[in-house]
């Protein structure tokens, strides 16, 4: 992960499902306005995946071990990176909304044994997925407002509580989009919400590779999400719902967790505004004012478009990225480079001679092109050598150091926003890429994290 700033506003995630179903989950989630939404959203939405899949009869058990007291199953396995954030994401509010959404999920239970009957397997994780990312969404907001509810513009915050990243207005008002692969028995779904994106490299049988994308953007780049979000308001709004490419001039995605000051009424958020100075000081400038022409929210929603697909032997892995990577690589250069340096090929463009160049200079070239290929590979992890590539590109293949060495000391003010994770489908342990081990189908024993 190569942030654009500090402290970065992306993150990443990877678990296994320990009960039920089983399956793994990836995720990449893209911040704006601060790093308090993706940093929760990175840590709790997938314990909303694993409630949304289990059956009912594994949610009834944990029910029962919470009314006892006794010691709550594990839900994930969590596969962490050392450089990985570890600041506390509000354990008991956390928890008190994840049990409510499986409480409420055991009370529907005859309706949804009838749902499960009429609906695939597949159908079942689509709708899952869905309902874990809008029901998370809907746990930020009522924890920002009953937060708001207990405040006061009398009220003096305790020192740092406003600046802390799980307070909850300060997750609300800021933003992420997210991108997150669950693939469970040769069956990958892909939900998404916002901009980032999910390529599949696929090898073709002369061995050459092909791009795959398991994703839409949800921005104004695409014809039918602009007109979803135009059909959702007054014909009088056509021209101020998405000005300049933007919602409302402002936010870039469509889709986006947390972003109430999309979401919420007019009233309550200058309530926000006037009562909670200490939270307003720690978010980014463009939130502490109400959004133009803010006639008919909410604007944004958190709702995903899901991805099925059934994994093929030629399917060989797997690259979701925040917007920061595609913005300077298209797909099918990504899943080429990410392809070659897994199989050790190292293939250059061909050398076209400029106007003026000597002898000497074309063998010069020659000779460096010579190493190039004759040396091991320059990174032994996919994701670096993907960024590194992204960042200090030749034009022929390779990366000139200087161009490198200039992107990566850019000042502040210039965004460079990268993210990434690859699974890669081969067993071979040599071949790992990016922060994802080769994950088996089967539930590993370790050290697990609990749900508190």
């Amino acid at each position: 992960m190569l942030p654009s700033n500090h402290p970065g506003e992306d993150r990443r995630s990877s678990a296994t499902c320990l009960p039920g179903r089983g399956g793994v989950l990836l995720g990449v989630f893209d911040g704006h306005a601060g790093p308090a939404c993706a940093h929760t959203i990175s840590q709790r939405l997938f314990y909303y995946i694993a409630v949304a899949t289990l059956p009912l009869r594994i949610l009834a058990e944990i029910e029962r071990a919470v009314e006892e007291e006794r010691a709550v199953p594990p839900l994930l396995e969590w596969h962490k990176h050392p450089q990985d954030h570890s600041c506390p994401d509000g354990g008991a509010i956390s928890f008190h909304s994840l049990r409510n959404y499986w409480q409420e999920r055991l009370e529907d239970e005859g309706q949804e044994e009838e749902e499960e009957e009429e609906e695939e397997d597949g159908g079942r994780v689509t709708s899952a997925l869905v309902n874990a990312f809008c029901r998370l969404d809907y746990d930020l907001s009522v924890e920002a407002q009953v937060h708001l509810s207990m405040s006061s513009p009398r009220r003096v915050s305790l020192p740092g509580e406003g600046l802390s990243l799980s307070n909850p207005l300060r997750v609300a008002l800021s933003g992420c989009t997210a991108c997150v692969a669950h693939i469970s028995n040769g069956i990958l779904h892909v939900a998404n919400l916002g901009d980032s994106r999910a390529v599949l490299g696929v090898q073709e049988p002369n061995g050459g590779w092909s791009a795959v994308s398991l994703t839409n953007d949800h921005n104004a780049q695409n014809p039918d999400e602009l007109q979803r979000i135009l059909g959702e308001h007054p014909q009088s709004e056509s021209r101020t719902v998405v000005r300049h490419d933007r919602m409302l001039g402002l936010l870039l995605p469509f889709r986006a967790f947390g972003d109430v000051r999309f979401k919420w009424s007019a009233e309550m958020l200058s309530r926000v505004y006037e009562t909670r100075p200490d939270v307003m000081s720690a978010v980014s400038e463009a939130v502490r004012m109400l959004p133009p022409h803010y006639l008919t929210p909410p604007y944004l929603s958190a709702q995903p478009e899901v991805t099925r697909h059934c994994i093929r032997p030629s399917d060989k892995f797997l690259v979701l990225a925040t917007d920061g990577l595609w913005e300077l690589m298209h797909r099918q250069t990504v899943v080429q480079l990410v392809g070659e340096q897994l199989t050790g090929i190292q293939q250059q463009r061909p050398i076209v001679p400029s106007m003026g160049m000597t002898l000497g200079g074309l063998q010069h070239l020659l000779l460096e092109r010579r190493g190039r290929v004759m040396s091991v590979l320059e990174d032994q992890n996919t994701a670096t050598h993907l960024l590194r590539h992204a960042l200090g590109d030749d034009g022929y293949g390779a990366v000139a150091p200087n161009r490198l060495a200039k992107m990566l000391s850019l000042p502040a003010d210039l965004a460079r926003r990268r993210c990434l994770i690859i699974l890669q489908q081969d067993s071979d342990s040599k071949h790992t890429a990016g922060v994802i081990k080769n994950y088996p189908q089967r539930q590993e024993q370790g050290v697990l994290q609990q749900m508190v």
